[in-house]
């Protein structure tokens, strides 16, 4: 999922990171239905639905992967629920079989997660809970594993964010579960990078790293068994990487984790926007914590021209740790960093 991102100008408005986005938005939002054939539907339906609707569908669903990758949550959200009542209308209005009706409503299942997901970037976990309920509820009456695995993943680290690490080690097991039986190693190498982040979280740093060390093994064999699904290209090294970085956080070894954040940070696809942003944030933070203060600075300050392109609360939330952090130490290059920083989270939440 690489959608390129065009360098931004610091000290621009969130107007122009949206004028920004209009092209990929442009994208997603051209990917209308053809003009189905055949009788038309009941009143206000769409008539008879195929293959060719179901394709431009899939495509428009990975059009807002690939935006929320390169650009947050934040304005990508609304997209993905217009698609989804889209998706909706065509199931409740549109003509077709029982095959077409079944991968309508796994389309239907797929987009409510998305929205989960992005709600949960957003920070907004009321949301997300709803939208995953609901593609939960689809992925049980369709019994389809993919879907439930996708699900169980998202709620694993909804759960970690919120301080539930043990419902996270249960719902990232879960979905573990059901992975194995698929044999795609990128996906159970994803879903232990879950296991393991909870773990961490109930300071079970040894089980911890025991995961993260099968989650290598795995995704080095990644040329054996299933191909991943599309909404797991993003796991690799630089994951992996970031989630040793958390580790040793946790761990309180900052000088470790300095290094493996950096790792992620030299290793993420410029295409992926948002996780450059968060990555180089959390780095700052291990930085600030290794003692290593100026260097901190640097990196805090080098992520604003990254977050003109992001609207994430995940990353804002973060942002507003590392302001914190430097504002506790007493360094110029820390006083004037997080002076650097308030200023754009308060210009950035007037906007």
């Amino acid at each position: 999922m690489g959608s390129a991102a065009l360098p931004a100008q610091k000290g621009s408005t969130s107007v122009d990171r949206r004028v920004f986005m209009a092209d990929g938005i442009g994208v997603a939002a051209g990917l209308s239905l053809p003009h189905p054939p055949g009788p038309a539907g009941p009143p206000g339906g769409i008539g008879a639905v195929g293959t060719t609707h179901l394709l431009a569908l899939r495509a428009h669903l990975s059009s807002l992967f690939q935006l929320d990758n390169a650009f947050g949550g934040g304005d990508v959200r609304s997209l993905a629920v217009r698609h989804l009542r889209r998706v909706r209308r065509i199931i409740n209005t549109g003509q077709y079989p029982d095959t077409i009706g079944r991968q309508l409503q796994l389309l239907a299942g797929e987009t409510a997660e998305h929205c989960g997901w992005l709600y949960y970037d957003a920070d907004e976990q009321d949301n997300a809970r709803r939208y995953w309920g609901e593609a939960l509820t689809t992925a049980t009456m369709l019994r389809d594993t993919n879907l439930e695995i996708l699900v169980f993943s998202s709620m694993s680290l909804q759960a970690c964010h919120e301080g539930r690490a043990r419902d996270g080690l249960e719902l990232a097991r879960a979905a573990q579960e059901r992975a194995t039986h698929l044999g795609s190693p990128v996906l159970q190498s994803l879903i232990a990078v879950r296991e393991a982040r909870a773990l961490s979280l109930m300071a079970n740093g040894t089980d911890a790293k025991r995961r993260l060390s099968a989650a290598l093994q795995l995704v080095d064999r990644q040329d054996r068994g299933r191909p991943c699904p599309e909404w797991a290209d993003f796991h690799g090294h630089a994951e992996l990487d970031y989630a040793h970085g958390l580790l040793y956080t946790d761990l309180g070894n900052h000088r470790a984790a300095t290094r493996f954040l950096s790792a992620a940070l030299a290793h993420q696809e410029a295409s992926y926007g948002r996780n450059r942003a968060l990555y180089r944030i959390t780095l700052a933070l291990a930085l600030v914590n290794a003692g290593e203060v100026d260097e901190a600075a640097a990196h805090a300050v080098g992520s604003l021209e990254a977050l003109e392109e992001v609207e994430s609360g995940r990353v804002m939330r973060r942002l507003t740790t590392v302001t914190k952090s430097l504002q506790a130490v007493d360094a110029r290059s820390a006083r004037a960093a997080a002076e650097e920083l308030t200023e754009y989270r308060l210009a950035k939440e007037a906007a």
